[in-house]
């Protein structure tokens, strides 16, 4: 694929829409909070991979009813006492061995028979090979996707790390909207043939099936978004990337 092909990719999965659920804020008005659909009702638990210092989005997502599912080899547990929670000390990864589970598994041990589920996941970078090994039905169980993506720039302008990350990009694509993006200005950004890239995003993706409508968002940040790092300038999301009302 040319570099107009893995703009092209990214772009179409990326850009946001207006799905017809209003937007909240889950978890802390910083880093750890989130933006999804207020589609919450039904959902049975979130797999959350990747636990930080704190577990803010995880202790909201306890006042909805929904217990969290959480993985980490390096730690021994969340820094704090979340009602409901599983934890695992494992890292999520493409098969499982040793330290590391694949969300295949992960899910076969721990997901509620029957139910759609949530899924959260911020492992800097190791997104791209889980989702390489993930079999479609595993991932229709997932009403709500919430993800930092990595890399951005080296997705565009390395074509073998890009052949690691399309497996993510093209099968979310296939079955889910993106109902938010937010550039993380900690991380910074690179310039590619004249465009300013964010080296992460934070992407919240609902299932098709729970889209309502499909109106374009033409501007962004959301109201309820807060800067990553409140002394940098935002770094603006690319202009392909937004819909236009046609």
């Amino acid at each position: 694929m040319t570099i107009d092909d893995r703009r092209k990719l990214l772009a179409d999965v990326l850009r946001p829409f207006d799905v017809g659920h209003p937007l909240i804020r889950i978890g802390a008005f910083g880093d750890g909070g989130y933006l999804v659909p207020s589609d919450m009702h039904g959902i049975k638990a979130c797999f959350s991979p990747g636990v930080s210092r704190q577990s803010s989005f995880e202790l909201d997502l306890a006042k909805w009813g929904i217990p969290s599912i959480m993985a980490d080899a390096s730690v021994d547990g969340p820094a704090e006492v979340i009602p409901g929670a599983v934890f695992c000390k494992q890292h999520l990864g493409p098969r499982t061995e040793g330290e590391v589970i694949s969300l295949e598994d992960w899910m076969v041990q721990n997901a509620p028979a029957s139910g759609d589920l949530m899924l959260q996941m911020d492992i800097e970078a190791a997104e791209y090979p889980v989702f390489e090994t993930l079999p479609a039905a595993y991932l229709d169980r997932f009403r709500i996707i919430v993800i930092e993506l990595h890399r951005i720039p080296s997705i565009l302008t390395k074509p073998r790390f890009f052949e690691k990350a399309k497996p993510l990009y093209e099968a979310i694509g296939a079955k889910f909207t993106c109902a938010h993006l937010r550039t993380n200005n900690a991380s910074g950004s690179m310039i590619v043939d004249g465009t300013e890239f964010p080296r992460v995003v934070e992407a919240t993706f609902i299932r098709n099936d729970r889209v309502k409508v499909r109106h374009p968002i033409s501007t962004l940040p959301h109201a309820l978004d807060v800067p990553h790092h409140p002394n940098r300038p935002e770094i603006k999301v690319p202009e392909e990337w937004l819909a236009r009302s046609s």
